[in-house]
């Protein structure tokens, strides 16, 4: 799930090999350079001052809030959802868990359980070995792939990938920087490949790295944390910058985020739309 703040295997050659034929195998070697950036000239490019609105834990229905934009629940909502905010003139991005099992979703059996680490701190979470990804026949790649399809399918414009950002937090695996620097630029190269755009979501420490694969960036209490200015590059890049605040009051950092062109809004921390204060 979102807003999680958690602190900072061995496995022998021979346990590898037993497994890297059917794409479960983690990588004991240091991870690959990231993929080259694949472009989307077609994608929805949403501009850098832009009105939206953060609903994952219900699906939304209309009349809904005058905004441009709704980040919205990839398996909840279905394809009627996702045109009824298009007739309704607001563009959809498909938020999907991309660095953690959920035990609720449809394609939870498919995880072996190989990759799942420790809990994040969400009930029925649990983090997931990334390193999957720099195998050939990924199991996990195909998932994530899968989910990306998903959001095609169903019309949406663009996705979130939560959770990318493991390698800062007590996983259960060794990640490192560079792993989670491989795994985010391959799927938000793998979102491209479909015609969907794709958020940068948390991992601030990596966004110079990381920007020329990303259409924005979604970044959760940047105020509170003191974590705002590497997202200013975003900006520049005439790309959107989305921040949810949870405990701050809006006095105590709309006017950082006004200043900066960012799109801050508070939400309630379960983003059930109770909460929706926006900045401008």
């Amino acid at each position: 799930m979102v807003g999680a703040r958690l602190a900072r295997r061995l496995v022998t050659v021979l346990a590898a090999a037993c497994l890297v034929g059917f794409g479960l195998a983690p990588t004991a070697m240091a991870a690959p350079a990231p993929p080259a950036p694949v472009g989307c000239p077609g994608c929805y490019h949403p501009a850098v001052a832009i009105t939206w609105n953060w609903v994952i834990s219900s699906v939304p229905t209309a009349p809904y809030r005058a905004v441009q934009m709704y980040d919205v629940d990839g398996f909840d909502n279905s394809a009627a959802n996702v045109t009824a905010l298009h007739n309704a003139g607001i563009k959809v991005v498909c938020y999907i868990s991309a660095g953690t099992y959920e035990n609720w979703r449809p394609d939870a059996a498919q995880f072996p359980a190989s990759l799942l680490g420790k809990s994040n701190g969400w009930p029925g979470e649990k983090w997931l070995d990334i390193r999957n990804v720099q195998n050939a026949n990924s199991t996990l790649r195909t998932i994530m792939d899968s989910r990306l399809d998903m959001c095609r399918q169903k019309g949406f414009d663009m996705v979130e990938l939560d959770n990318v950002d493991g390698y800062s937090n007590k996983t259960g695996f060794p990640l490192t920087a560079a792993d989670q620097l491989f795994f985010n630029d391959t799927l938000a190269n793998d979102a491209h490949a479909r015609g969907l755009s794709v958020l940068q979501k948390n991992d601030v420490e990596q966004t110079a790295s990381l920007m020329p694969y990303f259409d924005g960036v979604l970044n959760e209490q940047c105020n509170q944390y003191s974590e705002c200015s590497a997202l200013s590059a975003y900006v520049a890049a005439g790309k959107p910058v989305f921040n949810a605040e949870y405990k701050l009051a809006t006095g105590k950092f709309c006017p950082h985020d006004n200043a900066a062109n960012f799109n801050g809004v508070r939400f309630s921390l379960n983003l059930d739309d109770s909460t929706f204060l926006p900045c401008r």
